[in-house]
């Protein structure tokens, strides 16, 4: 399941769209919240990711930490760590004690290659809108303008007024709604190259797969 909740946001759709559609106040918050995001070394978020089945009424809920650099990153899912230097994806399953090494494609822009779009989604594919602004946050809701989209709405919850991210939430129409919380946001890091490179001689005994 834990494997699931993160090769879900693979997923996530784009495509073209008139700028002219979008609520130009949501544009506004959402361009100076990527700004800012842009121009720190890094990101760091600690989270906890709660995927609800609606059509059942389960759901399943796990902590997590993502650290990101442009396009490389760390990410931790309790189980399942995955590292991506720009060029490889190393992703590791403790329990298994197996890591599969995989060279994605670079015109792949869904999350699991390039987790730091969160940020950026909303330039392409998307209507923007504010719903709804508090003393301390803003709420905003893009819609995918492919209609036949599996995505029906991805909402973010941005503090005010340093533009933290607090809540990021994806509702499909399969009934399936992925939240995640964010308890830690982080702009400071500065992570050096081997953050985001997994290396095997500190993990003992693991199979490597070689998918490259």
């Amino acid at each position: 399941m834990k494997i699931l909740l993160f090769l879900f946001f693979a997923n996530i759709p784009g495509s073209a769209f008139s700028q002219g559609q979008n609520d130009q106040q949501a544009i506004k918050i959402l361009d100076s919240f990527a700004s800012n995001a842009s121009k720190a070394p890094s990101i760091s978020m600690v989270f906890r990711m709660i995927s609800a089945d609606l059509t059942d009424n389960s759901s399943d809920t796990l902590n997590g930490s993502i650290i990101l650099s442009k396009d490389k990153y760390r990410l931790n899912l309790g189980e399942n760590s995955v590292w991506y230097n720009g060029e490889t994806i190393w992703n590791y399953l403790t329990a298994e004690k197996d890591v599969t090494i995989t060279k994605p494609d670079k015109k792949d822009h869904s999350f699991q290659n390039r987790p730091s779009e969160i940020f950026t989604m909303y330039k392409s594919g998307y209507k923007s809108r504010l719903i709804e602004e508090k003393t301390d946050t803003y709420l905003v809701d893009l819609y995918p303008e492919d209609l036949k989209s599996d995505l029906v709405r991805v909402r973010l919850t941005i503090s005010k007024p340093n533009l933290a991210l607090i809540n990021l939430e994806y509702k499909r129409r399969d009934g399936m709604v992925i939240t995640l919380m964010i308890t830690e946001y982080d702009l400071r890091q500065k992570p050096d190259a081997d953050t985001f490179v997994f290396k095997a001689d500190k993990y003992k005994g693991v199979d490597i797969n070689d998918m490259r």
